[in-house]
């Protein structure tokens, strides 16, 4: 379920809270290979399900950043500000990968508000806690701390 908002104090008064999950996405192995066609990354615990077979994972996994990437529309899910002219993704604080993603396997995304400010421009720039969960796995496989600006 989405959490909408129309108003920066609106979204000031959501700060600490988790604002909800995205919907859960398989992850197939041709999305595996079209993400590895467009950064050329073929390490073969990506791509070769036959070595994969006898890997670390048992099988082939996906690569992290494309883990990483998969938040900008699961964050679309999450939380939608009206009355917004342009948001932009103004980068990452921190990332980190804890466990892998199995190519088959479901992944969401869970957000919590950890900050909005007022920035020089007028815009608000808020900083969001993102945990991205296997599911039925016991480990997140992607902590990231993402920063939006949204302009009105």
């Amino acid at each position: 379920m989405t959490t909408t908002v129309s108003s920066v104090e609106e979204l000031q008064g959501l700060t600490g809270q988790h604002l909800g999950y995205s919907e859960w996405r398989e992850i197939t192995q041709q999305r595996v290979d079209t993400f590895a066609e467009a950064t050329d990354d073929h390490q073969w615990i990506h791509v070769d399900a036959e070595r994969a077979a006898s890997g670390p994972f048992g099988t082939t996994i996906a690569h992290g950043f494309l883990t990483l990437s998969l938040i900008i529309p699961m964050w679309s899910e999450i939380l939608h500000f009206d009355g917004v002219r342009l948001a932009i993704n103004y980068g990452l604080n921190k990332v980190r990968f804890p466990s892998p993603v199995p190519v088959g396997s479901r992944i969401r995304a869970g957000a919590t508000l950890v900050s909005v400010e007022t920035v020089g421009d007028g815009s608000s720039q808020i900083v969001v806690d993102f945990v991205v969960e296997r599911e039925g796995g016991e480990k997140p496989c992607c902590i990231a701390e993402g920063i939006y600006r949204f302009y009105p």
